[in-house]
């Protein structure tokens, strides 16, 4: 059974920084290209970044430059470093594991930015 677990969310104030971690399981982790995505209350789910099978990695504009996405296949983790946090990056933050078949999504981390 395929197991993604995020952490690391929580409350910062503008211009702060968070890392946020999924941690998988049930999966061949080094197949698979994974994602950050984004969900702010009455929008859309939208993608942060993404990290390929073979550490290709591209982000969504409005992030590109303050969050950097990384694997460990070693440790079936993926990482999400997000700098100098905006009170427009508050939503909550999934991971989620996309192969050939089908993807997996994790439950999702709340990051909340504000004074």
């Amino acid at each position: 059974q395929v197991k993604l677990v995020e952490s690391g969310g929580g409350l910062v104030q503008p211009g702060g920084s968070l890392r946020l971690s999924c941690a998988a399981s049930g999966l061949t982790f080094n197949l698979y290209a994974m994602s950050w995505y984004r969900q702010a209350p009455g929008k859309e789910r939208e993608l942060v970044a993404r990290v390929t099978s073979t550490a290709s990695t591209n982000y969504a504009d409005s992030v590109k430059g303050r969050f950097t996405i990384s694997r460990n296949n070693a440790k079936n983790t993926v990482a999400l470093q997000m700098n100098s946090l905006k009170p427009e990056d508050t939503a909550v933050y999934s991971c989620n594991a996309a192969g050939t078949v089908r993807s997996h999504w994790g439950q999702g981390t709340q990051v909340t930015v504000s004074s």
